[in-house]
């Protein structure tokens, strides 16, 4: 099929259509300056017919601006989802910054609270005493010990009592450069010569590896009774008298029971305390303690 020729009516048309933008702007021109005579001579009939024309398009840009509004609320949302978002996750690094300091607060209000029973401790001014601190736990199944981080540095030495704001707990059986070795009141090797107060009956405490220690060598005719104090007597030269030790909670076939004072599973702090007393326990012998992990 030939096509048909278009060239004539193409060449028609093109000058019609300029023709038709001029006179269309022409025309625009023409109705906005007639309309603005019309306000001019007739301002209530311009503004009525622009109330008209307002009524008229109000729907029309309602109905467009719902979409325009729906975006935006949309856009809206999802920027404070965002910040949202983000607030959450500062929230929860700052929760997690608070829970190590209020840990952290823990941990010194626990150690303050031990300082100050420590603090409790009435002794004389004269005697030299050193706060250590529990680094480690030297007990097995024949030995009750703790370990401190106070030696000869310190002007420690075997034989210094170790107490707590509660009572005796023990005494330094070997000291190093740094640190020294506490044996517990529990210990099997542990001999303290006790009095019993109100009756002020003398005994011994000898421990068993157990938590409570056992009374010994008192008079048969001593009355005893569930809740008396220990106390330590003096003799032996190694503690004065009146250092308290716990109180009897058992009387029966196992014999005379002690619960201590002091719990060495809590401790993180110890005084260990020079009282000036010669005691029963030779420098000398240090090494061979620390060998064999008995008091001489």
């Amino acid at each position: 099929m030939v096509p048909e020729d278009t060239g004539p009516k193409v060449r028609v048309a093109a000058p019609l259509r300029g023709f038709a933008q001029r006179c269309a702007l022409l025309l625009l021109l023409s109705a906005s300056i007639g309309l603005l005579m019309a306000g001019r001579m007739d301002p209530k009939l311009f503004e009525e017919a622009r109330i008209a024309l307002t009524d008229t398009a109000a729907p029309i840009l309602e109905t467009l601006s719902r979409p325009v509004a729906t975006i935006s609320d949309i856009v809206g949302n999802v920027q404070e989802l965002t910040n949202l978002r983000q607030d959450n996750l500062d929230l929860k690094a700052e929760n997690a910054r608070l829970l190590q300091w209020q840990q952290a607060a823990r941990t010194l209000l626990a150690e303050n609270d031990q300082l100050r029973t420590l603090m409790n401790f009435a002794s004389d001014g004269a005697v030299k005493s050193v706060v250590g601190r529990v680094i480690g736990d030297a007990s097995s199944p024949f030995i009750r010990s703790l370990l401190v981080n106070a030696g000869h540095r310190e002007g420690i030495k075997p034989g210094h009592a170790a107490v707590t704001g509660d009572g005796l707990i023990g005494r330094v059986a070997s000291a190093g450069e740094r640190s020294s070795r506490v044996l517990l009141i529990s210990d099997l090797n542990s001999r303290i010569p006790v009095l019993v107060e109100g009756s002020r009956a003398r005994a011994m405490l000898a421990g068993d590896n157990t938590r409570r220690p056992r009374l010994t060598f008192f008079s048969a005719n001593v009355e005893i009774e569930i809740g008396s104090r220990i106390v330590t007597s003096g003799h032996g030269g190694m503690f004065p008298t009146g250092i308290a030790i716990g109180t009897v909670t058992e009387i029966g076939d196992a014999g005379i029971r002690i619960q201590p004072f002091s719990k060495p599973d809590r401790l993180e702090y110890i005084r260990l305390v020079d009282f000036g007393l010669s005691g029963i326990i030779d420098e000398k012998h240090e090494p061979k303690t620390q060998r064999h992990g008995t008091a001489q």
